[in-house]
């Protein structure tokens, strides 16, 4: 999952950076109002931590301008403990949770997984497409109840299609979803087959089908249709 963290003390943002790296997301930063607005019009993320109050504009500026270009963005925002008006305001506009100064990066951690599964697993731990199962909790995926051995990054791309089943995805979207924002400045995208061809003979040895579709000139499918 990629991560889009807005907050202007740069300490809790490198400590919030250094962290959720940890916990393997693809993460991207921005400590001021004119960054986030740059990153949000350009790139799309799968969650966007905000804090309210930044240097530049408001929180819920980037929040509205969030769910006007990327509607299925889940958004969780910083707070601080007397800004009641300001979480409410949010939640209003199309926050779907809130975190409250000062917190422990553990509880951040359990927010953001729980807005995942709403997001993307439709509130469950686990998600099955047929033979298919992935363990979101554990970021374990399993074929016909056998385990598959997966990279990080064979992981982050099933799990990937399997929250975006029978849409197009294109290979530019696959790039920054997987390795952040700036890849979109390589010269081409053949890295990415590699990577998908490794997944599709994992799944296969397993017993597995091959959903994955290639949509020649655009990108990819996962689909059973």
């Amino acid at each position: 999952m990629k991560i889009l963290v807005i907050e202007d003390e740069l300490a809790l943002l490198e400590e919030i950076n250094q962290f959720l790296l940890k916990e393997e997301y693809v993460v991207e930063t921005a400590d001021a109002f004119d960054i986030a607005e740059d990153k949000i019009a350009i790139y799309h993320y799968d969650i966007t931590i905000v804090d309210i109050t930044l240097p530049g504009g408001s929180g819920l500026e980037l929040i509205q301008n969030l769910k006007k270009r990327n509607s299925d963005t889940g958004i969780l925002i910083i707070s601080a403990k007397n800004s009641l008006d300001d979480k409410l305001t949010g939640l209003d506009i199309g926050a779907d949770d809130y975190i409250t100064k000062p917190f422990h990066l553990a509880e951040l951690n359990a927010r953001i997984k729980a807005l995942i599964r709403r997001r993307y697993f439709k509130g469950a731990m686990e998600v099955s497409f047929n033979e298919i199962r992935i363990n979101s909790e554990e970021k374990t995926v399993f074929v016909n109840d056998a385990k598959l051995t997966l990279t990080k990054k064979e992981y982050a791309l099933i799990a990937f299609f399997i929250a975006n089943k029978n849409r197009l995805i294109t290979k530019e979207s696959i790039a920054e979803h997987l390795w952040g924002d700036h890849i979109d400045l390589v010269d081409n995208f053949d890295f990415i087959y590699t990577h998908i061809n490794n997944l599709r003979k994992k799944i296969e040895a397993a017993g597995g089908t091959d959903y994955l579709r290639t949509v020649y000139g655009m990108g990819y499918k996962f689909t059973d249709r």
